[in-house]
């Protein structure tokens, strides 16, 4: 079904849209342009929706809203937000009535019309995504670039065509229903995450198989075979498949000797030719070119490389102030998303800002990089006990190394990094946790931080 059938297909049907978000604002408004009768449905109160829910109100879209926003769905087609357990008793529930439940990017794989580049993993998804559009674009392609990277694509499907690119960031959440794959699809590495909201490590890692489960022969794969999970991935490709390594040099892939980068044996870059910090960004550009060879040209590729900045709120560099240099990497909502990006740039004079909402996910493989790279390491949030006793726990712990300090806020932790810093050291947010508790969104909570240290003195 195409895209112009679909929307002539919905008109006059009931649905509903659980969870008033950034992914269902503009599909609630679509959906109804085309005569589907549309109802939003939320846990907050209609004050607590603040302008969206205004936007609603004003379009005449009914809202269910309060702790039984779920109760009485028998809408035809029922839309779930990709951070709402795939197997909740209400959604169970409609199914059996045989109501559609989907989502909005099951919809769009189900439409679009052209080739799809996927990227999922537990860290370096942004980056590499993006690294991946700056590819495809400097070919001179038409790139569409959203999904879990902050931007439904579903809005844009009508305008998408045949010779277009599709690139997509994907989650746990978003794939754990899917039954389509892309042509293209990237696993950067898999570490447990996001626990808080399925049931276990498992159920995470089968979520994320749904990339590659369901591609063909024509399909490509691309996997970091230095990630135990990622590379026991390798029995269920159909299609081509190609591995990254830092450790060793793979038959079919791309090969970080620590030097440059070399693809399928021969050298593409220097790695001091990336222009982003880390060796992280390093796998990430590996990821991203295993993605694209023999569709852009070496030369787009080292462009790109030399000249490509970074995605916001990912070791994004803030400011120097009295030879301190701030850095906002609130992107790091796992441990292993500050091992490896703030852990893995600075072994030295590093203050560090950590803590936040408790996924439930172990913190004691936190504890070893923090006492070799950390002097100063301040905690706040829900986890800040979990971090510590990662850290208190760990053998290279020695008395002060790093000093402990617990604060109540953002605003107190900057101050007391400020006063913490001497010329020469890096100040750095990677919280190793999510957001929840105190933001709303890992972007929140940077922009803070980055309104905080701009207007330090």
């Amino acid at each position: 079904m195409d895209a112009t059938a679909f929307f002539k297909s919905i008109s006059g049907k009931h649905i509903t849209f659980c969870g008033i978000g950034r992914s269902h604002m503009p599909l609630i408004e679509l959906f109804q342009s085309h005569g589907a009768i549309v109802t939003a449905r939320d846990r907050r109160s209609f004050q607590e929706l603040g302008e969206n829910g205004q936007t609603l109100k004003s379009l005449g879209v009914g809202l269910i809203l309060g702790k039984d926003y779920l109760h009485g769905l028998t809408d035809d087609i029922i839309f779930r937000t990709p951070g709402m357990p795939f197997h909740l008793p209400e959604l169970e529930n409609a199914r059996r009535l045989g109501k559609t439940v989907t989502s909005e990017m099951e919809v769009f794989f189900r439409l679009c019309p052209c080739r799809i580049y996927a990227v999922t993993g537990s860290d370096g998804k942004t980056t590499t995504t993006t690294i991946l559009s700056e590819f495809l674009k400097a070919q001179g392609m038409t790139v569409h670039l959203g999904g879990n990277i902050g931007k439904p694509l579903l809005p844009e499907i009508e305008a998408i065509a045949p010779d277009h690119i599709v690139v997509a960031e994907l989650s746990s959440f978003q794939l754990i229903s899917m039954r389509h794959s892309p042509d293209v699809a990237v696993v950067t590495n898999l570490a447990p995450n996001h626990l808080d909201i399925h049931k276990d490590m498992d159920e995470y890692v089968d979520a994320k198989k749904n990339l590659i489960l369901h591609q063909d022969g024509f399909s490509r794969t691309v996997l970091n075979a230095d990630n135990e999970i990622t590379a026991g991935f390798k029995g269920l490709v159909r299609g081509d498949c190609w591995l990254f390594s830092r450790k060793d040099s793979p038959e079919r892939g791309v090969f970080c000797n620590g030097e440059s980068i070399l693809v399928n044996g021969e050298k593409l870059m220097d790695v001091g030719e990336i222009k982003l910090p880390g060796w992280h960004n390093v796998e990430n550009y590996m990821a991203a070119i295993a993605a694209v060879w023999g569709e852009v040209s070496p030369e787009n590729m080292r462009k790109v490389a030399r000249d490509f900045g970074g995605v916001e709120h990912r070791m994004e560099f803030v400011r120097e102030l009295g030879g301190v240099k701030y850095y906002n990497d609130s992107i790091a909502s796992s441990p292993s998303r500050t091992i490896s990006g703030t852990l893995s740039c600075y072994e030295e004079n590093l203050i560090l800002i950590c803590g936040g909402y408790d996924k439930h996910i172990p913190y004691a493989p936190l504890g070893g990089p923090i006492c070799q790279r950390v002097r100063e390491l301040i905690l706040m949030g829900d986890t800040a006990e979990k971090i510590e006793e990662a850290v208190l726990g760990c053998q290279e712990y020695s008395h002060s190394h790093p000093n402990i300090h617990h604060v109540r806020d953002m605003q107190e932790a900057v101050s007391l990094a400020k006063s913490l810093a001497s010329p020469g050291d890096v100040v750095s947010l990677s919280p190793a946790s999510a957001s929840f508790d105190m933001y709303q969104s890992f972007e929140a909570r940077g922009r803070h931080y980055k309104e905080l240290v701009a207007g330090l003195k």
